[in-house]
């Protein structure tokens, strides 16, 4: 398994993407250049209608609602959090217009992660780790922050703080073994499985930007996409992690052969699609988050999950539920302060 210290260099471990890190200097977050990309993020993010009165009651429900979201994927502290992985001064691997940086600041990654799960499961070495381990009926909330945390600190976060969870995440790892429930021994740190688990969820968080987000990336920033999620993946010990969408889709097709459906990913598909942990008030938008997450899955997984949705269904129904679903996600988290969400550290400036 590969680890890497603090002190280790971006260039040690991923050399082609060293030019990412020339634009995260002192220089480039003062530049004129820099103020004129991050404009670009904010019309993408800046959905609130021109003349929405912000001391009327729509407003704040938009508030109450985008509080009400962040606290479910960022946890109780969610402000502080926040306040620690995009104020802390220091260099980072990405920038505001990167692909990474766009992909998993947009919320189409609500869609995304549903896709991901739903994928992810049908290993059984991948779903046994994480009914074995996770905790996923008794703290879902729990474990949807402790991904969103890693994912937010390793693609907005400085290098230093990327690195440290990093090594978190690989001592867990280390300490993550069983039998799955075809009787094969797994390993946490098995670098197959961590493989399968970051090609499944790269390709889940690309397919919901492609088909959710008003702005999509164009063929080669996909390509930069996979390859800039290169980087924080060789830190958990993935030693060929994809560097373009057509080998991130070669190697997926080259774990077809270990996938099967297992008593377990069945009662966890059943979990994410119809018995999820949320009130009742929240079950309509829910769904129709789910239904865009359903509607990405391949179609092969969809048969073996046992999800009846056609690819007609899937396009003509399910596509239009994910789209509104998104939409009203991107509305509600557009009401907290801009400054929560577009890294002031990459203005020069704190919160």
């Amino acid at each position: 398994m590969i680890t890497c210290g603090a002190d280790a260099t971006i260039t040690s471990i991923v050399p082609r993407q060293a030019r990412f890190r020339d634009r995260t200097s002192p220089a480039w977050r003062g530049s004129a250049l820099a103020d004129d990309r991050l404009s670009i993020v904010r019309t993408t993010y800046d959905s609130a209608p021109a003349s929405l009165d912000p001391s009327g009651p729509l407003h704040e429900l938009r508030l109450a609602a985008g509080r009400a979201l962040r606290a479910k994927v960022a946890g109780p502290e969610a402000r502080a959090r926040t306040q620690e992985i995009w104020g802390t001064p220091g260099s980072r691997w990405f920038t505001p217009t990167d692909p990474i940086w766009r992909v998993h600041n947009d919320a189409a990654m609500f869609a995304g992660g549903i896709t991901a799960l739903l994928v992810q499961m049908l290993h059984p070495a991948a779903m046994a780790g994480v009914g074995d381990f996770s905790g996923y009926k008794s703290d879902p909330w729990g474990r949807l922050q402790r991904t969103a945390d890693y994912i937010a600190v390793t693609t907005f976060g400085t290098i230093e703080a990327a690195e440290q969870v990093s090594a978190r995440v690989a001592r867990i790892h280390d300490r993550v073994s069983g039998t799955d429930e075809l009787g094969r021994p797994y390993r946490g740190n098995d670098p197959d499985l961590l493989l399968w688990v970051h090609d499944a969820e790269i390709d889940a968080f690309l397919r919901a930007y492609q088909a959710y987000s008003p702005t999509p990336l164009t063929p080669a920033e996909a390509d930069t996409y996979v390859e800039q999620t290169a980087i924080p993946a060789r830190l958990l010990g993935i030693a060929d992690p994809p560097l373009t969408v057509a080998q991130l889709r070669s190697q997926l097709r080259g774990f077809r052969a270990d996938l099967a459906i297992t008593n377990s990913a069945r009662e966890a598909s059943r979990f994410v699609v119809l018995h999820p942990p949320v009130g009742l008030a929240a079950r309509p938008a829910y769904g129709m988050l789910v239904a865009g997450g359903v509607a990405l899955v391949p179609g092969f997984a969809r048969r073996m999950l046992g999800l009846p949705l056609g690819p007609r269904a899937a396009r003509w129904v399910a596509r239009p539920f994910g789209h509104a679903a998104v939409a009203g996600v991107r509305w509600a988290l557009g009401g907290l302060d801009k400054a929560n969400r577009l890294a002031p550290a990459a203005r020069g400036q704190g919160l």
